[in-house]
């Protein structure tokens, strides 16, 4: 009989960070925030002391090294995905970390951060629950206000500039990008969201959280010399603004290009795009990712939207001490949403299947750990799947936008469309 992986015991309460272990986590932040010469701005913070709730934009793991030192010396609990804790569940554990599995909905969860401001500590959440994939917002659940009603502490934003353009998530090599900025803002009072209702709530959060690395990056005049700035960057651009075709973009150095009409562009210190030869469709990159979120719109409202049935091999986290290689198999991603399946290697079935609706983002990894490849990230309550397609003829940036492209359509559908940048 096979036996049954022991799971990831996320009903553990969260720890307390220890009193010795709050000064080692500065400093080993320090080392970084000073390279980066990291600037802190605090808004309507006097008087503001834990307990409370920061909610953090999510560029790079240098968001976390920020945020150390500005709420030092305060405890804090932390969520963070399960992948974080492969291999070191006893390290993450001891400094506050609570486990999430990516866009799932976990009562679990609520409970751990109720705990954790009923200790007096600060819950710091990631909700956009992903790197941003071109340094801009990504989308924020609906029930975020409901969350910070339901904790009645106040609520900090801590937006960060200059993660995403040191070390995008195309290409994480360092590019040595200096004088970072931060925004320490409290926006809500607990009197405040008493007041409030949820939508309002909602709707000041997205406002908060709207920024634009490349933006902040020219306006700042922040060069970056790194040579090879470009390479990567096709895993977002995956679409020739010039041919349209798909999944032929390419990239080396300082170079874009497409391998199915050999159009080429330049990216600049300033990351701005130029065509070599003829029109450049989109300087800006957020430009571009947008229209071809636009692209998967037109195939969503069309009804014709279908990665065909793609080859795939899967690998397990049932919990923290590492993957395991679950089987081969198939997975399709349509306008009924994902259905991974295949055959494990005691020849027993497998099969996962996501629809549309419940599913509003979906996480995505480009060459995971530089190694493994370009993967989407399936969750259940009880288990990650990373699924690596195989071939070329696929862009698991497109499947991340047709996931919540199928989500909005499906909200318009049964009359309860999403506000602007919530799902």
């Amino acid at each position: 009989m096979k036996k049954e992986p022991k799971r990831f015991d996320m009903q553990k309460p969260p720890v307390r960070t220890k009193w010795f272990l709050r000064p080692v986590t500065y400093l080993l932040s320090a080392p970084d925030v000073r390279k980066h010469r990291a600037q802190i701005k605090k808004v309507n913070m006097e008087g503001i002391k834990p307990p409370f709730v920061m909610l953090c934009n999510h560029n790079a793991f240098l968001d976390f090294k920020v945020a150390t030192k500005a709420i030092y010396p305060n405890r804090a609990n932390y969520v963070v995905a399960i992948d974080g804790f492969i291999g070191r569940e006893w390290l993450l554990r001891a400094v506050g970390c609570i486990c999430k599995r990516k866009f799932t909905n976990d009562i679990t969860l609520i409970k751990q951060l109720k705990r954790t401001v009923e200790n007096g500590d600060i819950a710091m959440i990631y909700p956009e629950a992903r790197y941003s994939l071109c340094g801009t917002t990504a989308v924020l659940p609906q029930s975020l206000g409901k969350l910070c009603k339901f904790l009645k502490v106040p609520v900090v934003t801590f937006i960060c500039h200059g993660h995403h353009v040191d070390s995008p998530f195309w290409n994480l090599h360092f590019r040595g990008v200096k004088n970072t900025e931060a925004e320490m803002t409290c926006l809500f009072t607990a009197e405040d969201l008493e007041k409030l209702s949820y939508e309002e709530i909602n709707e000041k959060l997205v406002e908060a959280f709207q920024y634009d690395e490349f933006a902040w990056q020219k306006e700042k005049s922040i060069r970056v010399t790194y040579e090879g700035r470009a390479e990567g960057l096709h895993k977002v651009l995956y679409q020739c603004p010039s041919c349209t075709t798909e999944f032929k973009m390419a990239s080396k150095g300082t170079r874009l290009f497409c391998k199915a009409c050999a159009k080429e562009w330049n990216l600049s210190e300033l990351n701005e795009l130029e065509a070599l030869d003829g029109k450049t469709e989109f300087s800006h990159i957020p430009e571009w990712y947008e229209w071809e979120r636009e692209n998967v719109k037109k195939e969503v409202e069309a009804g014709t939207y279908n990665s065909g049935e793609l080859k795939v091999h899967v690998d397990s986290l049932p919990n923290a001490r590492k993957f395991i290689r679950l089987g081969n198999g198939t997975m399709i991603h349509n306008m009924d949403g994902f259905k991974v399946k295949g055959i494990d290697f005691d020849g027993d079935p497998f099969e996962m299947i996501k629809p549309v609706d419940s599913l509003y983002s979906c996480h995505i990894e480009y060459e995971y750990l530089g190694k493994y490849g370009d993967c989407v990230d399936l969750n259940t309550l009880k288990d990650t799947w990373y699924i690596y397609p195989e071939g070329e003829d696929f862009a698991v940036t497109k499947m991340a936008l047709a996931t919540e492209e199928l989500y909005f359509a499906y909200r318009r559908r049964i009359g309860k469309p999403c506000p602007k940048g919530l799902a």
